[in-house]
């Protein structure tokens, strides 16, 4: 009875682990399922600059490491900084966690491209998504300009394999781009594509029609998620003004400008400190978007290094100077633009640059100018003239004593030679005409060290004049 009284504990004991295991597996989905999910919100609204791809890189980071259920991109922008929505780009495609853009009303441009990125996307009633041709800025108040094919033709390219990566049309997102693109029933050649909320549902390139953000998450089943938008950091914030082009054009040409100044005046003061300050927040500002890295600042700091030593060191202006220019322009460039730079853009950003320089020299010439009219700048700018009169005068006084004296030649003056005044032997300097000994002269001016004299004539009644 041992053997089958055994197998009956051994059956039992058996089940009782299988009904264990049976409740384990099905108590950690009811735990799991039990647990509120969470969806983090990022606001893409308004211009999209460089400031935007850390924040949602941060934003990313944190849903990864707290396993949210989703980020949802709330879009309504008509565009911005190609580079920086390159950036925004790829960090969607990598993102371990769901992504959503939710368009209301607007992705255009650079917003089309983050949208695009999207694993889902979501588009609201009167919404639209395209129009993405790049375009250089022109000068302050004038009108965008076009960029040259190359630009195009990689942006293109950028638009068909984020298409291509999320399963959605590549010729649709490249007609988005290129005008010269045509697609049957939506665009014709020589216009670029724009897609209403109908348009974009119906040729699949937006999976699903939102009015609001509650009616997004019950679209993924996430209407009881936790919903939590992380507010800027003051340092993105920061940033994000710091880098906004019209800002740092300006840091750029106050620090240039201060830096002359510096250079000008005795000591180091308040210019310089400005200078550098005004520097380091325009380099600090594209440091921390990626902008400038150390090749840029060592390009910087050699450049002002050989301007420093042509000024300074060696006479006129050659090949050091124009290799300083080329290392600063080069290297200031460098610093303001972003991924997807081709020579027309780096060119304009040259140009850009190369306008805040003048525009810095000019104004200090200016500054340079007025500041010894000012009661303060006396005391920080010498006069231009240093006159024996207001009391600047390398020559000794006891020269001066012999102004006007009269005596006679000792040596020949070839120019220079010996003269004899009141029985004193002095060192003089010819008028710039031979005189021979025992001529009588004059002393007619000094000049630092130098006495000069003239020769003196003997009248018809026997007396002396100068001649």
């Amino acid at each position: 009875m041992r053997g089958p009284a055994r197998l009956g504990v051994g059956v039992r004991f058996a089940a009782v682990a299988l009904i264990a295991v049976t409740l384990a597996a099905g108590w950690g989905p009811a735990r799991a399922q039990g647990q509120t999910p969470v969806v983090y919100v990022v606001p893409i609204e308004g211009v999209i600059d460089l400031g935007l791809a850390p924040y949602l890189q941060r934003v990313l980071n944190e849903a990864a490491a707290n396993q949210a259920a989703a980020v949802i991109l709330r879009v309504n922008t008509l565009g911005g900084r190609v580079d920086a929505a390159i950036l925004m780009r790829d960090a969607l495609l990598r993102a371990p966690v769901r992504t959503v853009a939710f368009i209301n009303t607007r992705a255009i441009s650079a917003g089309a491209l983050i949208s695009l990125a999207a694993e889902t996307v979501a588009m609201a009633d009167g919404g639209m998504i395209g129009a993405a041709t790049p375009v250089t800025i022109g000068t302050p108040g004038g009108a965008a300009q076009p960029v040259e094919e190359k630009t195009v033709s990689y942006m293109r390219t950028e638009f068909r394999a984020t298409a291509e990566a999320r399963k959605r049309s590549p010729q649709i997102a490249e007609a988005m781009v290129d005008a010269d693109v045509e697609v049957a029933g939506l665009s014709e050649k020589g216009k670029l594509l724009t897609l209403t909320t109908e348009e974009a549902l119906t040729h699949k390139m937006v999976d699903f029609r939102a009015g609001t953000l509650k009616e997004v998450l019950a679209r993924l089943d996430l209407a009881q998620a936790d919903v939590r938008e992380l507010p800027q950091t003051w340092a993105e914030t920061l940033v994000r003004l710091l880098t906004h082009p019209t800002l740092s054009a300006l840091l750029l040409a106050l620090g240039i400008l201060g830096l002359i100044i510096e250079i000008q005046t005795p000591g180091f003061g308040v210019p310089g400190g400005l200078g550098f300050l005004c520097l380091g927040l325009f380099f600090g500002g594209h440091w921390l978007v990626a902008l400038a890295g150390w090749e840029e600042l060592l390009l910087v700091a050699a450049g002002l290094v050989l301007l420093v030593v042509e000024v300074f060191v060696t006479p006129g202006f050659g090949v050091l100077g124009l290799l300083g220019i080329v290392a600063l322009l080069g290297g200031l460039s460098l610093s303001v633009v972003g991924a997807g730079a081709t020579w027309e853009v780096l060119l304009f950003a040259g140009g850009r640059v190369a306008a805040a320089l003048v525009l810095a020299v000019a104004l200090a010439a200016a500054v340079l100018g007025a500041l010894p009219r000012l009661p303060f700048g006396k005391r920080l700018i010498l006069d231009r003239e240093l006159t024996a009169g207001t009391g600047f005068a390398s020559a000794p006084p006891s020269d001066q004593r012999w102004l006007g004296t009269r005596g006679a030649a000792v040596s020949d003056l070839r120019p220079a030679g010996i003269a004899a005044f009141d029985g004193e032997r002095v060192d003089v300097v010819s008028d710039g005409t031979f005189i021979e000994t025992g001529t009588p002269i004059e002393v007619i001016r000094v000049d630092g060290n130098r006495i000069v004299v003239r020769r003196m004539t003997v009248d018809r009644r026997g007396g002396t004049d100068g001649s």
